[in-house]
């Protein structure tokens, strides 16, 4: 689904993506994963629109997307999460999902005014979809709570449940699982599964917790010093040597760390 070929991102003389080429295959869970300062997000922030590259190409279903705007890219089914949630604060978590589908009639002053019928028809059909995926993450309870006020977790699985309200092909996941704890954790991971297994989201996730990458990845890359490290199975990439020293430093051999929270 996703093609990276040769993407160079520079900041001045600081090479955060270099010379990178990969593949996110269509229908599968890809992890990300790489030591601090590897480049996984800037990579993410490329793909996803937030900066051009210095040099390269994006391509989504074989169509150039290099250097879209966020929210062309949206329209044609790629969002991304971020690792801090960008939650409307002062927002119930039902209305936090409702803001999302695009071209709603009321978003227009004329709509609004001369369109009540469409833009009521509307608003009660985006309240279903609210409600389904209220009900999908299993999380009701919340449902009237200002986003504001919820936990970190809390506030990951509504991020998780935007990305449902639209016809989403590809979602980037930027460290879901940061400071969400394990309970939380896993009722995400739950999520990502069935969206994927049963919905056919295909997801690429930038994840540190390598339990929770081996649950849900099909396959994982790995990135050093802003380029492609190598790729496999979460089993594999934790036994690669480069991996091991990419993360721990020349000559430390203890695989136990790798296997652990990266």
């Amino acid at each position: 689904m996703i093609e990276v070929e040769n993407l160079r991102m520079h900041f001045g003389g600081v090479r955060a993506v270099d010379d990178v080429s990969l593949t996110i295959d269509a229908g599968k869970i890809t992890g990300l994963i790489g030591p601090n300062g590897a480049g996984k997000t800037t990579l993410f922030n490329v793909i996803a629109g937030l900066y051009r590259p210095t040099s390269g190409r994006v391509r989504l279903d074989g169509e150039d997307i290099t250097g879209l705007p966020p929210h062309e890219l949206f329209a044609r089914g790629m969002l991304r999460t971020f690792q801090i949630a960008h939650e409307f604060s002062t927002l119930t978590v039902r209305e936090n999902l409702m803001m999302v589908p695009p071209r709603q009639t009321g978003e227009s002053l004329l709509g609004a005014w001369f369109h009540r019928t469409t833009v009521r028809t509307e608003e009660e059909a985006v309240r279903a979809r609210a409600d389904e995926v209220i009900g999908f993450l299993e999380i009701g309870h919340v449902a009237d709570e200002l986003a504001g006020n919820l936990s970190g977790g809390q506030k990951k699985l509504l991020e998780l449940g935007r990305t449902m309200m639209t016809d989403a092909k590809i979602v980037f996941l930027d460290e879901v699982g940061a400071g969400v704890n394990r309970t939380l954790l896993n009722t995400l991971g739950d999520a990502i599964l069935r969206l994927n297994q049963e919905r056919g989201y295909t997801f690429c996730m930038i994840e540190h917790d390598m339990d929770f990458i081996g649950r849900l990845c099909d396959s994982v890359i790995v990135m050093a010093d802003g380029r492609f490290l190598t790729r496999g199975t979460a089993a594999e990439v934790t036994a690669n040597e480069q991996v091991i020293e990419a993360y721990l430093g020349r000559g430390l051999k203890n695989r136990d760390k790798v296997g652990g929270r990266t």
